[in-house]
């Protein structure tokens, strides 16, 4: 009977495990079985380009199914792991438990919102770590223009123009310079409001943004933000947010209907709940390797891991270049292990860093240069597309930003599908209108 490898996560980690596995294991050399609750990898550096609506959000999205074709899938959540039996318990998305035997168990779970305590912040904030939110917001942010442009209560407009984000690293800037990017754009469409009536503000708690970068990267990304008006309050932090009131810690009040707290992860709650070695952070420890302390036969990469950096120092910082190469590092290392042989250290330096800033607007640093505007945003375009696993996401993505490019952002508000069966309970008169 072959040898069971379990990966727990579908993300960077586990897909990029599984295709390596798929690549290197010959027939019946072993079984490999990924867990996810989800039937696909969302390619997280496009959410903002989602959130925008300039890529549909099932084009940004790789199916597991439909490229792990040598892999068994079970839609499902890993709940807990006995050492001793090496046997995994798994929640389906129905139906009973299921225990898997594994060989060699791969946690690659990644992370999720690491809210502070903020008063009302569970209640009025949204996160920006996966593709319902992102989608949800693009519909959010052209709800708010609707109401804006239907009211005649000054407050009201006021409070519906108001677009605060929490957090000045990669997501926050990214998603907050694109959904402006957005609104501006369509505003020829609402005749009754004007661009300086919209207020986009990011708070940062330390006192610069984009801090995983050079800071010459950063102050350039600072001063595209600030020329289009965006308000940087930095070293600031939010203090409340109860009922729709903003407080932050410079002494500043006011009132907005679109919060999103974008200000760091964690790893995933059921984490803390496995036994396993973790940080004072909740990471997973791991050696150089990627294999866990302690365990022969558990390994783990990727936003749920400290894994040690040997090239800069420290921990690998939590991007998509460090997961994709730390999965190819890890499948190798578990068919080395299958093979009798030993597993080699995971090296990796980056080669470069890109931060969309909305339509023909980004900066970039790559081999040692930096570069800004229309160059930094081709280039990474055709970088992201040459990393979007299979041909058919690639031609999709691409065909998405060439009919793109010409034409202006859509208004189209589909917030209506969040409460899909809104209109059948009106005929059934379980609704009003």
């Amino acid at each position: 009977m072959p040898r069971r490898i379990v990966i727990a996560g579908g993300g960077y980690v586990g897909l990029y495990t599984a295709l390596r596995l798929q690549k290197r294991l010959a027939r019946g050399e072993a079984e490999v079985v990924v867990v996810n609750p989800e039937n696909f990898m969302v390619y997280r550096p496009l959410l903002p380009e989602v959130a925008s609506g300039t890529l549909e959000p099932r084009h940004a999205v790789v199916p597991l199914r439909a490229v792990l074709r040598r892999t068994r899938f079970v839609a499902g959540s890993l709940t807990s792991v006995d050492t001793e039996r090496k046997v995994v318990s798994v929640e389906p998305t129905a139906g009973p438990p299921i225990d898997l035997e594994y060989d060699e168990l791969v946690l690659g779970m990644g992370a999720m919102a690491k809210l502070a305590p903020v008063e009302g912040l569970a209640e009025s904030g949204i996160g920006f770590n996966s593709l319902a939110e992102a989608a949800h917001l693009r519909d959010h942010v052209l709800r708010q223009l609707e109401i804006a442009s239907a009211t005649n209560d000054p407050e009201l407009r006021r409070c519906a123009l108001t677009f605060v984000f929490v957090g000045g690293g990669y997501t926050g800037v990214e998603a907050i310079a694109e959904l402006q990017d957005m609104a501006h754009d369509v505003l020829a469409g609402y005749p009754r409001l004007e661009a300086s009536e919209m207020r986009w503000v990011l708070v940062e708690a330390l006192d610069r943004i984009l801090t995983t970068v050079s800071e010459d990267l950063a102050e350039r990304a600072a001063t595209e933000l600030t020329a289009r008006g965006i308000d940087l309050r930095l070293g600031t932090q939010l203090e409340s947010a109860e009922g729709g009131l903003l407080k932050l810690s410079d002494g500043s009040k006011f009132r907005a209907s679109t919060l999103v707290w974008v200000a760091g992860t964690r790893p995933q709650t059921v984490v803390g709940k496995l036994g396993l070695a973790t940080d004072e952070r909740g990471r997973l420890v791991v050696d150089e390797t990627l294999r866990l302390e302690g365990q022969d036969h558990i390994w783990a990469a990727g936003d749920c891991a400290a894994v040690p950096d040997l090239e800069s120092g420290g921990v690998c910082p939590p991007t998509a270049q460090h997961a994709v190469r730390q999965a190819t590092q890890l499948g190798d290392n578990l068919v080395a292990t299958l093979r009798g042989e030993r597993p080699q250290p995971f090296r990796y330096r980056s080669r470069g860093e890109f931060v969309t800033l909305g339509k023909n607007k980004a900066v970039g640093e790559a081999f040692g240069r930096k570069f800004d505007g229309v160059l930094a945003w081709t280039a990474r375009r055709a970088y992201y597309a040459s990393q979007i696993p299979t041909i058919n996401r690639k031609i999709r993505v691409l065909g998405d930003w060439l009919v793109g490019m010409p034409f202006g952002h859509d208004v189209v508000d589909f917030g209506s599908r969040e409460e899909p069966r809104g209109a059948f309970e009106e005929a059934a008169g379980k609704r009003g209108p």
